[in-house]
């Protein structure tokens, strides 16, 4: 369990959101960055959206060596989803 007293730094949650957007944080991580997106509010709303629209920028740009009609509409899938929230 995460310490509730420990403050995460605005420098050290950006660094902890770009592993969270790629779902690289492990569990008790993920609870300690949570914890420090409500505490710090719409600031951390606003970045982990921009490390979203870079996440889905980089994997737009990814060419496949064999390209599926599936994979792309599940992709294009994701970017509406995620551009609707």
């Amino acid at each position: 369990m995460v310490s509730r007293s420990y403050e995460m730094s605005f420098e050290e949650f950006q660094n902890q959101a770009r592993l969270y957007v790629i779902g690289a944080l492990e569990p008790e991580e993920t609870e300690a960055f949570e914890l420090a997106r409500n505490q710090l509010g719409k600031p951390a709303e606003d970045f982990i959206s921009e490390c979203y629209s870079m996440h889905e920028a980089f994997a737009l740009s990814l060419r496949p060596a064999k390209s599926s009609d599936a994979l792309k509409d599940r992709l294009m899938s994701m970017v509406r989803e995620r551009r609707k929230s």
